[in-house]
């Protein structure tokens, strides 16, 4: 059987056996505002206890600190699982990079150096090169997507444990995540897809308007005022549709969705907390910018100066990349290197936390709002035992 997770129809979703819509919750098929449960409404103004909380959430409506603290519980309770797959994943993306680059240098080292000792380049000369440089372009873009795709799937599924307090382990968060990874790149695919159909009208637009001026060798204001507004009008409707699709991807883990499925219900999800949502995602972004400043903005005034004039005039010109250096930083030239490694270990770093701390507040909004729209909470608090 299909694992189904907290799909609609799933053991804890809201139409699923246990759930609060289900034949055995609480609540009725034509109930969906929660009812009297944990996510409802309060009562005639006596007191009620506070919502369970398994795991890193409260079990009922999330407002902001409510999802912040549990992203930062979650990265922190259980590191292990989401930056060891999530650090698997990229290191494994990396040496795949490296593999097809030196893959190319091998094929091409012959024509290369063909190359350099020919008197005039040719392109019967040329095209091998460039030729085993664009396919191994391609299947690293192709690798990079797929690996993307993997990471994004990583957050919803550690969530799914951490928002019940069940412990998991690195090969269960792998397993998942890769079964998972097919159906997160359909998704990305076709959010790609469905922001590059305005993109390109508008570019289609732009070209036809330069064509039609420069034929007639007019330049009309009318004209370019239209393509100007256009432009304006392009960038609202681009965000409005990746907010509206940004629950996708854990809909997509969560429910064992489709990507057609999973973009359907992000939509609906979001659907009149559009602003919300966009708010949220907004503050989060800015958020990792200004942190990820203030780490790295010092780190660029701390490395080595160089100890000889870059744009002076050289007794004897450098024979090659490394005497340079050697000339331009001289003792400080082992320092450059610590440098470089340095903050290139400082960037992963930043890149990852940055990476799992956004992608665990969507999928923490997309909780809230089935929470909020579809009693999710009782059947959270059932699967988790309360």
């Amino acid at each position: 059987m299909a694992h189904q997770g907290w799909g609609p129809q799933g053991p804890n979703g809201p139409q699923g056996p246990n759930g609060p819509n289900g034949p055995q919750g609480p609540y009725g098929p034509q109930d969906w505002g929660g009812g009297p449960g944990w996510g409802g409404p309060p009562g005639w103004g006596g007191w009620q206890p506070p919502p369970p909380k398994p795991g890193v959430i409260p079990l009922a409506p999330l407002g902001l600190g409510d999802i912040y603290n549990g992203a930062f519980s979650t990265m922190g309770r259980y590191a292990k699982q989401l930056f060891g797959v999530m650090g698997a994943g990229l290191a494994l993306l990396l040496v795949t990079i490296g593999g097809a680059f030196a893959v190319v240098w091998v094929v091409v080292e012959d024509n290369w150096q063909a190359l350099m000792d020919a008197d005039r380049p040719t392109w019967p000369l040329f095209s091998p090169i460039v030729t085993a440089i664009v396919v191994a372009y391609a299947v690293v873009m192709v690798l990079t997507l797929v690996v993307n795709s993997f990471v994004t799937a990583v957050s919803p599924v550690v969530l799914e444990h951490a928002a019940l307090g069940r412990r998991t382990t690195f090969g269960a968060v792998w397993r998942r995540a890769w079964a998972r990874t097919p159906s997160v790149l359909g998704v990305s695919l076709l959010t790609y897809l469905l922001i590059a159909i305005p993109i390109v009208l508008f570019f289609l637009f732009w070209i036809s308007m330069m064509i039609a001026i420069v034929a007639t060798d007019n330049v009309g204001f009318l004209s370019i005022g239209g393509v100007f507004l256009l432009g304006l009008l392009l960038m609202p409707l681009v965000t409005w549709l990746l907010v509206s699709f940004s629950l996708a991807p854990a809909a997509a883990v969560l429910e064992s969705a489709g990507p057609i499925t999973a973009l359907k219900r992000s939509f609906r999800l979001v659907r009149g907390a559009w602003w919300r949502t966009f708010g949220i995602l907004l503050l989060t972004w800015m958020m990792v910018m200004f942190a990820g400043w203030v780490v790295q903005i010092p780190l660029m005034f701390a490395g080595p100066q160089p100890s000889y004039d870059v744009y002076g005039t050289y007794d004897q010109p450098p024979g090659d990349l490394g005497e340079f250096f050697t000339k331009v930083y001289g003792d400080s030239l082992g320092g450059l290197w610590t440098y470089l490694i340095l903050t290139s270990v400082v960037s992963v770093v930043i890149q990852l936390l940055a990476t799992a701390f956004t992608q665990l507040v969507g999928n923490l909004l997309y909780i809230d709002q089935r929470i909020r729209r579809e009693g999710l909470a009782d059947s959270l608090a059932r699967a988790a035992g309360r």
